[in-house]
């Protein structure tokens, strides 16, 4: 499977970005999908994951009532929509697909660069 991320950018604090995350070369229906990311100088955190059966989504707590996370299988894409972004959300952005918790599959990333 490979997976192509998209739609990072700069965008002032309290803005929204939309990422996109499309993939190929597999059942994409049946992959648990996530969405991490790394600040410069940190470690890559887990943001949000959705499951491929039930489609449950879980976020971490810092982005909780802000990012929202979809897929549509159909078209082999899943999203993240961000609102309210803040500073502290300025990272690389990397989709990931696989078992929930044990991603398999990652993209490249797409930056994400929220000015104050």
């Amino acid at each position: 499977v490979q997976l192509q991320a998209s739609g990072g950018g700069l965008v002032q604090a309290g803005g929204s970005l939309r990422l996109s995350c499309a993939a190929s070369g597999g059942t994409f229906r049946r992959y648990d999908m996530g969405w991490f990311r790394q600040a410069p100088g940190k470690e890559r955190e887990f943001v949000a994951a959705i499951r491929w059966t039930g489609g449950s989504t879980y976020y971490a707590d810092s982005v909780k009532g802000r990012l929202i996370m979809s897929r549509d299988n159909a078209k082999n894409a899943m999203y993240l929509q961000m609102n309210s972004l803040k500073p502290e959300d300025t990272a690389v952005y990397y989709c990931a697909a696989g078992k929930f918790g044990a991603y398999t599959y990652w993209g490249q990333g797409t930056l994400v660069t929220v000015s104050s």
